[in-house]
């Protein structure tokens, strides 16, 4: 079994705006993370299930920091739950429970151009591979940091 833990929450409020880290957070199937810029997006019907919720891993963050010489955080790459301990790329098709939320773990989100513009530093290049997966959420429930990722495979 793949297993891990919630290191880290984000969310952001607005497109191009500041994200913050956030202790909880609800997670609506079909809509995403409350608070989230993509779950206001989806209320409003325009809805893609691969923006409902991303996941990265710490080490990843970690090891893009080294390989870039320079400093990388949670808030930086913009994903919404950091995990520690789990390997997300495996779980790609396949479920994962977050605490008490389902997620189906649709693909995997390679960082672009417009996270790079957005943070204002080179991590396109070092993000390569560890860019973290996005996902749909199939139940709803509340995410807490330190809550157990488990995956299926």
């Amino acid at each position: 079994m793949n297993s891990g833990v919630v290191v880290h929450i984000v969310v952001g409020a607005e497109e191009r705006g500041p994200v913050e880290e956030v202790s909880a957070v609800r997670a609506v199937a079909g809509l995403g993370l409350e608070g989230d810029r993509y779950y206001r997006r989806h209320a409003n019907g325009d809805h893609n299930p691969e923006n409902e919720i991303t996941l990265v891993t710490l080490e990843g963050i970690q090891a893009a920091a080294r390989d870039a010489g320079f400093d990388l955080t949670p808030l930086d790459v913009r994903r919404n739950i950091v995990t520690q301990g789990i390997d997300l790329d495996r779980l790609i098709g396949s479920k994962v429970r977050v605490g008490e939320v389902e997620i189906e773990a649709l693909g995997p989100n390679p960082p672009c151009r417009y996270l790079q513009e957005l943070v204002e530093k080179p991590l396109l290049k070092p993000m390569i591979g560890r860019g973290g997966v996005r996902g749909r959420i199939v139940t709803s429930g509340t995410i807490k940091v330190g809550d157990s990722v488990i995956g299926e495979r």
